[in-house]
């Protein structure tokens, strides 16, 4: 979709300030129906340490806030209507999820349909220089990892959605220097939603988003992540979206690694993740949360500046000076004694 230049910043701000104001309004009423319902996340003394239940169904208020600003402000075409719809089927697995318990293959099989959703939309990665099936290949995987991502990060208040909303932030700087007007609204509806949100998942917490919320906003990053150009300038680009969205991807990463040196199957849940061994070491959980935010936002700006350098050999020097980085904080973090 197109949007005439007379309207494409009137469109943005009304999707972002409708996505804030419903996420805002809908939030505390999605808490109050949850604790009617006994729909709560329940301290277990171990990796959940919070001291009394916490109403799930806040990714129910982001879905929800987001969708009806699209609604409002937006002309749906074949690709925004497959978003959405992908989206929903996310929404619906992750609301099964927090009302029961859904096993692991269960869950990336309704992800996969999801996934195929967007694919059969037209969205999916696409570069001149990669063959048709190698492309429809990493986008599977990309979309099942940063879904997978965002989802694994949700261990601490206001992480998943603080830094989701920062990374849509960043994703409407590169849409809006593509050109792409209906990205960019996407984009900035998304971050309201996640705004309006964190206003009482912020610690201390009073709503969790559930896998409704972390499974939702992933897909959505993943896929608009996906529908910018980024190699005008130089190849290396291509790799800018993983840029974007490092913070819940190096934890992925970090946390695979970490279980699979230890034996442990990669789905079980414990205390690897980088938010909680930087909470171990000296900060606290709203330091660690800020921290997170400040790293997506200098990654996001990195990735911009890596696709708009003219020479590929200096991005070259850029992203494996990144890679380095990476290296040597996995390297600090894994020494962080967890076991106490």
């Amino acid at each position: 979709m197109v949007i005439d230049e007379n309207w494409r910043w009137l469109i943005h701000g009304l999707s972002f300030l409708l996505a804030l104001g419903f996420a805002l309004w809908l939030t505390p009423r999605l808490r109050e129906a949850a604790l009617r319902f006994g729909i709560t996340d329940k301290p277990d003394g171990k990796l959940k340490t919070h001291r009394e239940p916490i109403p799930y169904l806040g990714g129910l208020a982001i879905y929800l806030a987001f969708l009806l600003s699209l609604a409002l402000t937006f002309d749906f075409s074949r690709e925004v209507l497959g978003l959405l719809l992908a989206g929903s089927i996310v929404v619906i697995l992750g609301l099964l999820d927090d009302l029961g318990q859904l096993g692991p293959w269960t869950k990336l099989i309704g992800q996969s349909v999801a996934v195929l959703v967007l694919i059969k939309s037209g969205i999916y990665i696409k570069l001149v220089f990669l063959p048709e099936w190698l492309a429809l290949g990493l986008s599977v995987l990309w979309l099942l990892g940063v879904t997978n991502a965002f989802n694994l990060i949700d261990i601490m208040d206001g992480l998943s959605a603080g830094t989701a909303a920062v990374a849509a932030l960043v994703l409407f700087v590169v849409a809006e220097l593509a050109g792409n007007g209906a990205s960019a609204t996407i984009a900035l509806a998304l971050a309201g939603s996640c705004l309006g949100f964190l206003r009482y998942n912020f610690q201390p917490a009073r709503i969790y988003m559930g896998d409704t919320g972390s499974l939702f906003i992933g897909l959505m990053l993943g896929a608009l992540a996906m529908d910018n150009p980024y190699t005008r300038h130089n190849d290396l680009g291509a790799l800018c979206p993983a840029l974007i969205l490092g913070v819940p991807l190096f934890d992925m990463l970090f946390v695979m690694y970490i279980r699979w040196r230890r034996g442990l199957p990669v789905m079980l849940g414990s205390p690897d993740h980088v938010a909680l061994r930087l909470r171990k070491w000296r900060l606290s959980t709203r330091g660690t949360v800020v921290t997170s935010y400040v790293v997506t936002a200098l990654l996001g700006i990195a990735a911009i500046g890596m696709s708009l350098l003219p020479d590929i050999v200096w991005a070259a020097w850029m992203l494996a000076g990144l890679a380095l980085s990476a290296v040597a904080c996995g390297a600090l973090l894994k020494r962080i004694d967890m076991s106490l």
